[in-house]
């Protein structure tokens, strides 16, 4: 058996570099353990030891890292698709404010000159529809704006709301600031004239105007005449005036005389053509029961032959009480007594009013009464602007809110010194 020779250990430049150091802080009882003693070698080992190279396994290690490259991570992955994200997003929102506030702006603006060109008291509402705005303008057409004119004043009453919808705009001029105009393709609206509107501005808080129905407007208040207050009714029949304006007929005015009768003026001032004075008919039941106010209406001879009394019957009557009771008992005598027109007699024979029930002074001023001074308390008229020259009224309707007018216009110009 052979036995393996101990081949010299190397110097090991450690060891001389601890001999030069400071002495060891343990004491001369305390030593380190000393290192393991490096395996023999066999009689067939030629290598002996020598000190790693460091340098030149990192390069190795380098060397390989370059050539496999390690797959990214989910997490790495989802981060990163989520910036993208966040980045288009940050954009459309950005994009989409900038627009928004473009139309804003633009609003404003129209707004702005609306009031100008039409003179108006309080600005308008406009909306410009369609998305995204800022191409439209490009395109220098934009699809519809919507124009809201809030208490137009026309002619003696105000128009509650104007709306109108505009179509295919086509903006005119160069971009960007030197829009001056544009042209609409196609309008329509509506414009009410509210009966809230009509009762403050025409009847004071004393007339309330209604719908009657096919076009006609009723009036129902009061007037104070001579001491009394009086029942106003009227009914005016609406008309348009061309196409561009609206107006009102007045007809079938009348004043009531609370349980006496109702007065009913003429045409023109100082004519008896038209007018009239008729009993109710509880006044008429009334005179009818009193023989005494009976034979005194009687004895006038146009009275009597209003009724169909006879001279002959009317003789008769005034002596006998049975045959004035036959007359004033049959159901046609009341009837007949309703439709007669007293104002020509009264006014011949004024002593018959107090017979009646009706005061003297009140049928002077009935009388007296200039026919416009009732007409006019319920007349109504309003027209187009001349602004708007190329506006026009499509229709005209008397709804249970008040009167509607539809507009219409095609190929309307608007510019920088106003509707053309």
């Amino acid at each position: 058996m052979r036995t393996p020779t101990r081949i010299p250990r190397p110097p090991n430049p450690y060891e001389e570099l601890a001999a030069l150091a400071d002495p060891d802080p343990l004491g001369p009882d305390q030593a380190y353990d000393e290192p393991a003693e490096p395996p023999l070698l066999a009689a067939g080992d030629d290598e002996p030891w020598s000190p790693p190279d460091h340098r030149r396994r990192g390069r190795r290690r380098r060397q390989r890292g370059r050539g496999r490259r390690r797959p990214p991570s989910p997490l790495r992955t989802y981060r990163r698709a989520a910036k993208w994200l966040f980045v288009l997003v940050a954009g459309a929102a950005f994009l989409v404010l900038a627009d928004r506030c473009a139309v804003m702006y633009a609003e404003k603006k129209a707004q702005q000159q609306l009031q100008r060109t039409l003179h108006l008291a309080a600005e308008p509402q406009v909306d410009i529809h369609g998305f995204p705005f800022l191409t439209q303008v490009l395109a220098k057409r934009l699809k519809e704006v919507d124009i809201t004119v809030p208490d137009v004043a026309a002619d003696r009453v105000s128009l509650a709301k104007v709306r109108a919808s505009a179509r295919d705009v086509r903006l005119t001029g160069s971009l960007p600031m030197g829009i001056n105009g544009a042209v609409v393709g196609d309008l329509g609206g509506s414009v009410l004239l509210s009966f809230e509107d009509m009762n403050r501005e025409l009847g004071a808080s004393q007339v309330r105007f209604s719908d009657r129905g096919g076009n006609a407007i009723g009036a129902d208040g009061r007037l104070s005449l001579a001491g009394q207050e009086l029942r106003l009714r009227g009914q005016a029949q609406l008309r348009r005036d061309g196409d561009r304006a609206v107006s009102t007929e007045i007809d079938g005015v009348s004043l009531d005389i609370p349980r006496v009768a109702t007065y009913r003026p003429g045409p023109a001032a100082g004519s008896d053509a038209g007018r009239s004075l008729t009993l109710h008919r509880e006044t008429a039941d009334r005179i009818a029961r009193d023989a005494a106010r009976v034979k005194e209406l009687l004895s006038v001879p146009a009275v009597a032959a209003r009724l169909g009394v006879t001279e002959e019957d009317l003789a008769t009557a005034l002596r006998s009480e049975e045959r004035l009771r036959e007359i004033t008992g049959a159901p046609r005598f009341v009837e007949e007594l309703t439709r007669i027109n007293l104002v020509d007699v009264v006014l011949e024979h004024p002593w018959l009013l107090e017979k009646l029930g009706i005061d003297p002074k009140l049928l002077t001023a009935l009388t007296q009464l200039q026919p416009p001074a009732l007409t006019d308390r319920l007349s109504l008229s309003f027209r187009l602007p001349p602004q708007a020259p190329d506006l026009h009224l499509s229709e005209v309707t008397v709804q249970r809110d008040g009167i509607r007018v539809e507009l219409s216009a095609s190929g309307l110009a608007v510019g920088r010194g106003g509707v053309r």
